[in-house]
């Protein structure tokens, strides 16, 4: 079967789009990326998404710009689906399904509430296919926190039998896998952890007037000297004293948060790097944390790291600092590209809920039972293909 995952996480810096082939198993293995294609948001739209998640919208013009930001969306997505067809010389009329992540704009599971935005009548108008989204609001439904919701996909993709590996996600929120030596599903863990690059991008877009949106390559942070009095601030944060299920997001670690550290920072006639450096040493201690406080069954012995955050050689010496004895390394040494496993992750989402299989892990969500997540918008011709 042949799907489309798309992904736009909680930095709204632009779609991932991956097409997967997927096996009959009711794993999904074996399975083999066709093709990825990175779609990014230009900085106006990009400010957009975030002023209507921060509540910053003009008075009056909150409902006006979240319906129009929808179907903006969707034109987006159906367009990153098209392309990533293309790059792999597959037909969007050979494709199963396109499965869409949504742009969070609202998550407030403690109201039993969670909004992602992306139109997917937009995207099976455009594009001819059946579409799946709203994946969050069953497991919402059904009690959970309605992520993280990408562990499904880690451990069909990176379980091992020989040894304990941890799955980290670097978008703006970190996010971890616990997956222990050979152990079934119900025993994996999985929890947003904190901010990974949601703040350090926050930051630097304040300091920098939006003239750049994130510390590239980590040269700020590699050049910065971390702050302990503001670490040990930082690390008071009650979320992280939290035991799993938990999940957060930009409501949490935003634009406000941000702001208000650029503020205090400039204010004091402290440099740049020294505040990106000691958000990025926040991260690393907050997973260091959770490593020692929340999870079960062993040492640590491979951590795999995917999301932007990867692509941070300040962030990857760090987290070997952290993490004495772990093998630290991308996603990509395990076949899977770092900057591809959420929208992969997706794919075999939608894979799942059309064959009406459960595609979520709802012990680490907080979910009562397991379900098929996902609400299902018709092709072109009506129908909803099922595969083979």
């Amino acid at each position: 079967m042949r799907v489309i995952g798309l992904m736009s996480g909680t930095s709204a810096d632009g779609v991932d789009a991956a097409l997967v082939e997927w096996g009959e198993a009711d794993s999904g293995r074996p399975f083999r990326l066709l093709a990825f294609r990175e779609t990014p948001f230009d900085a106006r739209f990009q400010a957009r998404i975030h002023r209507l998640a921060a509540g910053r919208t003009e008075p009056g013009e909150t409902l006006r710009e979240l319906a129009t930001l929808d179907v903006e969306l969707g034109e987006i997505f159906a367009r990153a689906a098209e392309d990533v067809a293309r790059v792999a010389g597959v037909a969007l009329a050979d494709v199963d399904a396109i499965a869409s992540h949504g742009q969070t704009v609202a998550h407030h599971p403690e109201r039993r509430a969670t909004l992602q935005i992306g139109d997917p009548s937009v995207i099976a108008e455009r594009s001819g296919c059946t579409t799946i989204a709203d994946f969050r609001t069953r497991d919402v439904a059904a009690g959970g926190e309605g992520a993280p919701l990408a562990p499904f996909f880690h451990y069909a993709a990176f379980a091992s039998k020989q040894e304990n590996r941890l799955v980290l996600n670097l978008g703006g929120i970190a996010n971890v896998t616990w997956l222990p030596a050979g152990a079934d599903s119900d025993r994996v863990t999985a929890f947003d952890v904190g901010p990974a690059n949601a703040l350090v991008d926050g930051v630097v877009q304040a300091f920098t007037r939006g003239e750049e949106r994130m510390d590239r390559d980590g040269r700020l942070a590699a050049a910065g000297t971390v702050d302990d009095l503001l670490l040990a601030r930082l690390l008071e944060d009650d979320y992280l004293a939290r035991r799993p299920p938990k999940s957060t997001g930009r409501e949490r670690y935003g634009s406000d948060q941000a702001d208000a550290l650029a503020r205090e920072w400039n204010e004091a006639g402290r440099p740049l790097q020294d505040l990106v450096a000691t958000l990025v040493a926040f991260t690393v201690e907050a997973i260091a944390r959770a490593a020692r406080d929340h999870l079960e069954g062993g040492p640590v012995e491979r951590l795999l790291v995917g999301g932007g955050g990867a692509r941070n050689p300040a962030v990857m010496a760090a987290l070997a600092h952290a993490l004495p004895g772990a093998a630290v390394e991308p996603l990509d040494a395990q076949g899977v590209p770092a900057d591809a496993a959420e929208a992969m992750a997706f794919s075999l989402m939608g894979r799942n809920t059309l064959l009406g299989l459960p595609n979520h892990l709802p012990h680490t969500t907080g979910a009562r039972h397991e379900a098929v997540l996902g609400e299902i918008v018709p092709g072109k011709d009506g129908r909803i293909r099922r595969g083979p």
